[in-house]
């Protein structure tokens, strides 16, 4: 169940289906790199301003699912305008700093990106640009990311499926919203 929250930015009321924290799995393939399973941790955080505030945390899994070593980490800001329009900042460990604008699709909650601006350092692996889908699908965030070289075109990259993780005080908050039970608590399941 998606709820938004009382103290969140009136603009970021179309994007509130990314708040929270999420966790999952998904594959990274990519010409030059390692195919492999990863995991991942994504937070959508605000603090009543017009943005939020984002971070993503991945790491190499081995054939049982445990973690190996870290992949990449990248964090930034996401905003809203009327129109729908969304516009990312992002930076990523590997010293590339993008910036990002798509749209929230009509009727659903999908945003499509693509890189308008890429700047990298020279420590930094080739990279030109990208495109990225994210979409809450039966309560779950999944998302596809594309990327380009001066060596490849675009392509996909990486993807994952993840679970909204629930916060202790999120568990107190609905079992407050609970209907009364019995006593006996037999009764309420007949």
């Amino acid at each position: 169940m998606i709820q938004i929250p009382s103290d969140l930015h009136p603009d970021l009321v179309p994007l509130v289906f990314l708040l929270g924290t999420w966790e999952g799995a998904g594959v990274t393939d990519f010409p030059g790199a390692e195919k492999a399973n990863f995991g991942q941790e994504v937070s959508f955080t605000h603090d009543g301003r017009n943005f939020l505030e984002y971070h993503s945390h991945t790491w190499i899994l081995d054939a049982e699912g445990n973690k190996v070593r870290p992949l990449e980490s990248e964090s930034g800001y996401w905003r809203v305008d009327k129109d729908r329009k969304v516009e990312v900042v992002m930076v990523r460990d590997d010293g590339v700093v993008e910036v990002w604008y798509g749209e929230l699709a009509d009727k659903k909650p999908q945003i499509d990106l693509a890189t308008d601006a890429v700047a990298r350092t020279a420590a930094s692996g080739p990279y030109t640009g990208g495109k990225r889908l994210y979409g809450y699908v039966n309560s779950d965030l999944m998302w596809v990311g594309e990327k380009q070289t001066p060596e490849v075109p675009l392509r996909p990259y990486m993807s994952a499926q993840l679970k909204k993780v629930v916060t202790p005080e999120e568990v107190a908050e609905m079992a407050r919203n609970l209907p009364d039970m019995p006593d006996d608590g037999i009764a309420f399941f007949k």
